[in-house]
């Protein structure tokens, strides 16, 4: 996680979800605003104490979040 600088969790800041640097933004707002057709440029406007670079962060750690690695629960068969 280290090179997540910018997501950080916290039990008292919305419940513990991964959050942009212990603000009350939520990395699946920032998501969901992109996935709804907000620009980062946009989305800065809405919100100026977001930087460019969390709104790249976001998408690099749902990007983690979403890579597929598969593991063999059984020996194969050699």
């Amino acid at each position: 996680m280290e090179k997540f600088n910018r997501i950080t969790f916290d039990p008292e800041i919305m419940g513990g979800r991964a959050c942009i640097r212990g603000l009350r933004v939520s990395v699946a707002l920032v998501l969901n605003l992109i996935a709804n057709g907000m620009t980062p440029h946009q989305i800065i406007q809405d919100y100026p104490y977001l930087e460019k670079e969390d709104i790249q962060q976001c998408l690099q750690y749902a990007a983690w979040l979403a890579e597929e690695n598969i593991y063999s629960l059984e020996p194969s068969a050699s």
